[in-house]
């Protein structure tokens, strides 16, 4: 099998923390496509519009390897490199900040807040953690090691440098990562905990909520409570597995789902956000061994939570 060779550096520097999108021409042993335009039409057409594509062509928006305007014209070449950045979409910026909690040569750990997706995604591109830091800290090939949802607030772990990210990516996909959460739900005294829940967790592509299903499971948590007070009750909520809204799903199977939440147990209707209103759901604690220096790493949020904080 021929081995495909690294693509060349991008000739655009990053606009608001986001990288310039890369595209290779595919083959097309049909011959499909004369010219470089009629490629793009094609494929961008149906997610912007023709009139778009045409416009951005004009303007010189997509460029090849030596940075240079792509000319619509020009003709069709298999294996070919362009670059070209999108029109980001209008968002509101979500008005609190993100907490540095270390910062050394290889990683920045933060305590990003509630409703600030980890990295970008959909509606939600330039207002990120990712686009912030690297804005705001100078470091722009700085990435995330593992994803925190964008409702939940809490200790995320970036790495300054693209080598680097590999080894501690992989801390977190063999669970060698200690993580705890916290969060407020209600307080059920007739609950014996602490209890460890299993069960199976499915999420169908395009559907807002995971679902627990009949099956073997693929889902543990452990729940313990912390304190309470008031017909609440402050949680430490510790993940053996990492699915999709795990914590929440299994919080809500016990009867306790989360303050504040959109989703759990009833899906709230779109509308716009309400900044005064935040699950009550953290990131709290990250423990692991540094990979590279094999030191024992501790980090702790500093944030609140609403209420029994």
């Amino acid at each position: 099998m021929r081995r495909r060779t690294r693509p060349p550096a991008a000739p655009l520097p990053q606009r608001d923390g986001i990288d310039p999108v890369r595209v290779r021409l595919p083959e097309d042993p049909a011959g499909a496509w004369a010219t470089v335009g009629g490629h793009l039409l094609d494929r961008y057409a149906g997610a912007v519009g023709a009139e778009r594509v045409a416009a951005m062509l004009r303007e010189g928006r997509f460029v090849g390897a030596d940075g240079v305007a792509v000319d619509g014209s020009e003709s069709y070449a298999a294996g070919r490199y362009l670059w070209f950045h999108r029109d980001f979409p209008d968002e509101e910026r979500v008005p609190f900040e993100i907490g540095i909690v270390h910062r050394d040569e290889r990683i920045v750990v933060v305590d990003k807040p509630h409703f600030l997706a980890t990295m970008p995604r959909g509606r939600h591109v330039t207002e990120t953690a990712l686009a912030r830091l690297r804005r705001d800290l100078g470091l722009p090939e700085l990435q995330p090691a593992h994803r925190l949802d964008r409702l939940t607030a809490g200790l995320v772990l970036f790495v300054v440098r693209p080598e680097d990210r590999g080894a501690y990516q992989t801390l977190f996909r063999d669970r060698a990562v200690h993580k705890a959460y916290e969060a407020v739900a209600p307080y059920d005294p007739e609950l014996a905990l602490p209890v460890t829940v299993r069960s199976r967790i499915e999420k169908e592509r395009g559907v807002l909520a995971a679902r627990e299903v009949p099956g073997e499971p693929n889902a543990e948590s452990r729940v313990e409570l912390l304190v309470h007070a008031g017909g609440l009750a402050r949680y430490r909520l510790v993940p053996v597995t990492g699915r999709t809204h795990q914590l929440r799903v299994h919080m809500n199977a016990l009867g306790l789902p989360i303050l504040n939440d959109p989703l759990y147990p009833v899906v709230r209707e779109d509308g716009p956000e309400d900044f005064g209103r935040p699950l009550q759901l953290l990131a709290r604690s990250l423990v692991f061994t540094d990979p590279f220096t094999g030191e024992p790493r501790r980090f702790l949020s500093r944030r609140p939570l609403s209420g029994l904080g």
